[in-house]
């Protein structure tokens, strides 16, 4: 499986902007699909984003559809996710994936997954 290590995570105002980062290494990232969750306090693990391996195509949960916007860069080994106008609703721990499968990725669960990085947002 590719290992994933996210960054960028931090406090922020809401309606203000942060850029979240996701490193691969271990085997070839553009193999594989890549999406974003994330875990509130108390709440289940929330699908927000999917990329196919190739980058042509995205996925979006309606919660986040408009604000925020998943993108990679294959020859750098990274993912991100770009997020906009953010509300306290959105602070959670966000974690990176990746799967061979963009079934699995998004619906089964990833194969892969990073250690998590905090989003905090202030009202």
């Amino acid at each position: 499986q590719v290992q994933l290590v996210e960054s960028g995570g931090g406090l922020v105002q809401a309606g203000g902007s942060l850029r979240l980062s996701c490193a691969a290494s271990g085997r070839t990232f553009s193999s594989y699909a890549m999406g974003w969750f994330r875990q509130a306090p108390g709440k289940e693990r929330e699908f927000l984003a999917a990329i196919i391996r190739g980058g042509g195509s995205t996925r979006y949960a309606d919660s986040v559809k408009g604000r925020f916007t998943i993108s990679r860069a294959n020859t750098r080994n990274m993912g991100y996710l770009q997020m906009n106008s953010l509300k306290p609703e959105d602070t959670a721990v966000y974690y990176c994936a990746a799967d061979q499968s963009l079934h699995n990725l998004m619906v089964i669960t990833p194969g892969s997954w990073g250690q998590g990085t905090q989003v905090t947002v202030s009202s």
